[in-house]
């Protein structure tokens, strides 16, 4: 079972949407930006080493996570869509795969392989013109 994000852990501030509006445009901050330290939080180590190695553009050089939402003209929506991304961000990390182990091909599926290309390479070669 993955770990929760604690929502005590998350910092959120308020920031204008962008996009076309109405009459609320300069006036309404409906979008989310949330501000989650991983190396501060309480997610295990392993977690943490996970998230820190991931190569995304939402994680910044200090292991912060940053997340805009502003889907939603509401704001408790829209803070709700940020803390459901970044649980999917720390659910991403959290099963490992298992290590791929190398196999070679067997002598047949070799075999089958190559009498296809030669077949294919036949076919393309009479497709030239017709010498005498």
């Amino acid at each position: 079972m993955t770990p929760q994000v604690d929502p005590a852990e998350v910092e959120f501030s308020a920031i204008r949407a962008q996009g076309a509006g109405g009459q609320n445009v300069n006036k309404v901050s409906s979008a989310v930006h949330l501000r989650f330290d991983i190396r501060a939080s309480s997610l295990p180590e392993p977690l943490k080493e996970r998230l820190l190695a991931l190569s995304d553009q939402r994680i910044t050089g200090d292991g912060v996570v940053v997340i805009k939402a502003q889907t939603s003209r509401s704001q408790d929506m829209n803070r709700q869509d940020a803390l459901q991304r970044l649980q999917q961000l720390v659910d991403s990390v959290a099963v490992v795969a298992p290590p791929r182990r190398a196999t070679k091909p067997t002598r047949g599926s070799q075999k089958r392989r190559l009498e296809g290309k030669s077949q294919r390479g036949d076919l393309k070669a009479s497709r030239g013109k017709v010498r005498d």
